[in-house]
């Protein structure tokens, strides 16, 4: 493959990971922008709350819902900001046996306080916007730009978690009160129940079982949905992009990132290194012994860059050898940040 351009031509789902900071959203527009560049109809989903990549694709906002983008490209481009309780609510509904029990759920306040802040929420959410879009068929590409987090796989093992939640022996007792199965070791449960609300307090012991209770007839939905969603990331037209900058601590993570996509099967399909300083030759000119004092301080401060573009060379060769025959896209550091179209373009053309 001679390029990350290659990605935005042939897969059918980008997923760019990385940790925050080092340009990863603005490296997943810009391979799809690749892609509307090349006539393909491509998405890309970001999780950043900051309106940078709305600024940028000449957006007011982006909501949780696609928003075609209007641009100089033969293909389509299309852009959304994840809305985490949102696509949560989304879900519950349509696997909700009637609207009654979606709307016992979503105002359960122990679903309030999951679907908004728990841990690992973010991440299955992402996923799961990931799945929704691709199963609708309207697009050939679609490109994940995932949470920043210190875990590489968080954004993969989502789904697992949620079904090994399903499957937890407590939730299984939880959902059990209107069941027969209940009465039967209703004894021992309400005292385990009255010990937890003795520590947490009554009234969120009550918000759990009301919440698991309204849960019960969904868990397969949701379990099916997760196992779906393995599936399309273990997919050959599914890539995984590492971004990285050429900081010391992000190189390290990245190298973190890449090892790990490895060890779980997947492997590193690209790199892009952003804000790489440029190099201006390995020779270093010669001045006349006359030259001026203005001159010389410019020869100064080119030697002074050249060092510092060897410096973050060196710092990258774990990151080249962690990728392997992974295609790396070094995006120069540019003029002015990306702020419209014009600026991705720039990005676009280093892929």
């Amino acid at each position: 493959m001679s390029g990350v351009r290659e990605l935005a031509e042939k897969m059918a789902v980008v997923v760019c990971c990385g940790s925050g900071g080092v340009g990863k959203t603005t490296g997943a527009a810009a391979i799809a922008v690749e892609a509307a560049s090349l006539g393909r109809r491509a998405c890309v989903v970001t999780i950043d709350p900051a309106r940078r990549l709305a600024d940028a694709l000449g957006l007011g906002e982006l909501t949780n819902e696609p928003r075609k983008v209007d641009g100089p490209w033969p293909g389509e481009l299309w852009a959304l900001m994840l809305d985490t309780k949102t696509t949560f609510d989304a879900l519950v509904t349509q696997y909700a046996s009637s609207p009654q029990q979606a709307e016992r759920i979503i105002s359960n306040r122990l679903y309030r306080n999951v679907s908004g802040a728990l841990s690992g929420t973010q991440e299955y959410m992402a996923m799961e916007k990931l799945h929704e879009l691709h199963s609708t068929g309207r697009f050939d590409l679609i490109v994940i730009d995932t949470p920043p987090t210190r875990n590489a796989l968080d954004f993969l093992d989502a789904p697992r978690r949620l079904t090994r939640l399903l499957d937890n022996r407590i939730f299984r007792l939880l959902i059990m009160p209107t069941q027969s199965y209940l009465k039967m070791v209703s004894a021992a449960t309400q005292r385990v129940l009255r010990t937890i609300a003795r520590v947490v307090g009554a009234e969120v012991v009550d918000d759990a079982v009301a919440f698991f209770e309204a849960f019960e007839g969904m868990e397969q939905g949701f379990r099916d949905r997760a196992q779906a969603v393995v599936k399309l990331l273990s997919d050959d037209a599914t890539a995984f992009v590492v971004v990285a900058s050429p900081r010391r601590d992000a190189a390290q993570e990245a190298v973190f990132f890449a090892d790990k996509l490895i060890e779980a099967g997947l492997g590193v399909d690209g790199v892009v290194v952003n804000r790489v300083q440029p190099a201006f030759g390995e020779r270093e000119p010669v001045l006349a012994a006359n030259a001026s004092s203005g001159l010389r301080r410019l020869l100064e401060n080119r030697n002074q860059f050249t060092a510092l573009a060897a410096s973050e060379h060196r710092q990258l060769a774990a990151l080249r050898d962690a990728a392997g025959e992974a295609p790396i896209a070094y995006i120069p550091m540019l003029l002015d940040d990306v702020h419209d179209i014009g600026g991705l373009d720039l990005v676009r053309a280093h892929l």
